[in-house]
């Protein structure tokens, strides 16, 4: 049979056909793909004078082979791997690096690309065309373009031993949290537990090989949800530690060498570009700017942070009556919550039944905020029987996208929650997005529902605010496509979904109890709230000391030696003012796959620089009467769907009348 990768695919949206899909059918489709690419690179270099059309917009045409087979690659890569794509992983990204630069670097090109910018005034262009041509010039130039030719050759074999440093960590950590899942024989220990999730747990066991007992499976961050409920301080500590330990055990999963050497060779490829350091060749290129307004930042939010939770700390260490671990943090928090404001996670849970979140919380909430529909369609093919694929309509019927979920975790999945397009959408290609969300929530013995924390729903809502990014996008061009915008712009429109949560009209469609229907009791919703305040210090510290552990990773010059992973990361902590003991940072550096292997280095400060226009954002929405379809409109118009054609702040800033403030952040966070 034909490569299916080979042409685009007649299903829906250009759905990939999952059906025909086999892991042999990879690896030569990308080689048939990067040489197409070449092949198609080597004709606008053969097409005369350099024009807009023949040059930057033969650019963008080119590569769809590659696009394509890229897309569905790295999506099962992260949600449904196998030991075939791992070696097909690890073969290709050096490739992958070397074909990019190849391109990039091409001295030919460039001389096309700069000599169209160099008379760009002259051209007349439409502004995003002006921007696309802008874009491509800048992202030449970053890549090394005016680089010696001996310069070129070790850029470009630095960004193949990245590429292949990047996989390695990935598949090691995957592998770590895998072995690291605690095996609990003794039902009693779980004491503390829903009957729900002792269920699956003792359907992850099985699954997994266990002939009995139950599995405690680890989510990507240090915090383990599990923690909050189990009675046994000694299964707790246990936990705690199978989670902070992992990627620095001495085994064959151990990824302290693969840290060491990623940040050295992000070093070196910085100077190599003309900057001091990894952070500021990233931050560069982002809306912060400069490396000194993201240590401004954080260093502003650090000292009030650190005093919230001292005096959290001492209020759980009462609580507890004795000398609190950290690994008691999550139990006793849960125990205030409950005391103080009667809510009591298990008993939220029966009110957060996943089918009705979706359908009638973020489903619904999208519906009134923006008019589109959703009709789930179940004659698609998928990769893994978990997945379910929804069609999306606009408000006058019009067909706007494909949008996909894939909500429970499995041993062959990495953790998190992520959103990435299979098809994006863009009006020179003609195609309309199709976009994927991944999750990892537990799935419960068969026959039993799937009855969720409030953080999942969080997480929910976050996460479909980038697929509602996705499946707006208008733009005329694939660079911009959809959530293609700067690092510390993307989660923004995300984290301002998540305000439907809790909005009273929203909230109260689907926090029903899933046996009884009847809705969540206003007096446990109003207290839900209020709790929401409780724990900032915490939460705020965690994440303030992963954003700066990445800060401190990558504004390492080349002269720098680091030798010991933890001892550094100890010391970073320190000199930070972030070091709590009883506070660990959301990620250690051992398994910190946002900046060592998913796109995010020296970039995690971006969800609390996010954090700043959301926060003001859900003000303008409060101001303007929260979901009335007007407010939906103006977003969608102004902000979402405009990927990235145009600058992120100027959109901002056309979406709120002006620039954010921070002053709704201080007060989320009680930091003022």
């Amino acid at each position: 049979m034909a490569n299916p990768f080979l042409a685009p695919s007649e299903l829906p949206y250009g759905l990939p056909d999952f059906a025909a899909v086999t892991d042999e059918d990879y690896l030569p489709a990308f080689e048939a793909g990067m040489a197409e690419q070449r092949a198609e690179v080597q004709a606008v270099l053969e097409s005369g004078p350099p024009t807009f059309a023949n040059t930057i917009e033969a650019l963008e045409l080119s590569g769809r082979t590659l696009d394509r087979v890229s897309r569905v690659f790295f999506s099962r890569a992260g949600a449904h791997t196998t030991p075939r794509i791992e070696e097909v992983r690890a073969a290709v990204a050096p490739m992958l690096a070397v074909h990019a630069d190849a391109i990039a670097l091409d001295p030919r090109l460039f001389a096309r690309i700069a000599e169209l910018h160099g008379k760009r005034e002259e051209l007349a262009l439409d502004p995003e065309s002006l921007r696309l041509l802008e874009r491509h010039h800048r992202d030449a130039v970053r890549a090394g373009a005016e680089l010696g030719e001996a310069d070129k050759e070790r850029l470009s074999a630095i960004n193949s031993e990245l590429s292949s440093l990047s996989t390695t960590f990935s598949a090691r950590l995957l592998a770590g949290a895998n072995a690291a899942a605690v095996h609990v024989h003794d039902v009693a220990k779980l004491d503390g537990m829903s009957p729900t999730a002792i269920s699956a747990a003792a359907a992850a066991a099985a699954d997994r090989g266990h002939g009995s007992g139950f599995l405690i499976t680890l989510v990507l961050p240090t915090g383990q949800p599990v923690l909050e409920s189990l009675t046994d301080r000694e299964l707790r500590r246990e936990i705690f530690e199978a989670s902070i330990g992992r990627g620095a055990r001495g085994d064959e999963n151990d990824t302290r060498d693969v840290v060491l050497r990623l940040a050295a060779l992000r070093a070196e490829r910085a100077r190599l570009l003309g900057f001091p350091s990894h952070a500021a060749y990233v931050i560069d290129d982002n809306t912060a700017g400069s490396v000194d307004a993201v240590a401004s930042m954080l260093a502003d939010l650090a000292p009030p942070a650190m005093r919230n939770a001292d005096a959290e700390a001492a209020d759980l260490a009462a609580l507890a009556g004795h000398a609190l671990e950290p690994w008691d943090w999550a139990f006793y928090a849960e125990r205030v919550r409950r005391e103080r404001y009667e809510v009591d996670a298990a008993l939220l849970r029966p009110y957060l039944e996943f089918e009705r979140v979706l359908q009638h919380g973020v489903f619904h909430a999208a519906e009134e905020l923006y008019g589109i529909q959703f009709h789930e369609r179940h004659d698609l093919p998928t990769y893994h029987p978990d997945v379910r694929y929804w069609e999306v309509f606009d408000a006058d019927g019009t067909p706007l996208g494909l949008y996909g979920g894939d909500y429970y975790a499995r041993e062959s999945k990495r953790g998190g929650a992520w959103m990435n397009a299979l098809v994006s959408q863009a009006e020179l290609l003609g195609t309309r997005p199709v976009v994927m969300n991944t999750l990892n929530i537990a799935k419960p013995a068969e026959g039993e529902p799937t009855l969720l924390t409030i953080d999942e729903v969080r997480t929910l809502f976050h996460e479909f605010g980038h697929a509602l990014h996705g499946l707006f996008s208008a733009v005329r061009y694939p660079t911009f496509s959809g959530t293609s915008v700067p690092r510390d712009f993307v989660e923004f429109p995300s984290q301002v979904n998540e305000m439907w949560l809790e909005r009273p009209e929203i909230l109260g469609r689907y926090a029903r109890h899933h046996e009884t229907g009847e809705p969540l009791p206003p007096e446990l919703l109003e207290k839900l709230l209020a709790s929401r305040a409780y724990g900032e210090g915490y939460r705020t510290t965690e994440y303030l000391a992963a954003s700066l552990l990445d800060q401190a990773w990558h504004t390492l010059s080349v002269d720098d030696t680091v030798e010991d992973v933890l001892a550094f990361e100890t010391e970073a902590l320190r000199k930070a003012g972030i070091a709590h003991p009883l506070v660990p940072p959301r990620y250690r550096s051992t398994y910190f796959n946002h900046v060592f292997a998913g796109g995010y280095s020296a970039g995690y400060y971006s969800y609390i620089w996010s954090e700043v226009l959301d926060a003001d954002t859900v003000t303008w929405f409060e101001e303007n009467c929260g979901s009335r379809r007007e407010n939906g409109d103006h977003f969608r118009r102004e902000l979402l769907s405009k990927g990235g054609s145009v600058d992120a702040m100027e959109a901002y800033r056309a979406f709120r009348g002006r620039d954010p403030e921070i002053r709704p952040l201080l007060e989320r966070r009680n930091l003022t």
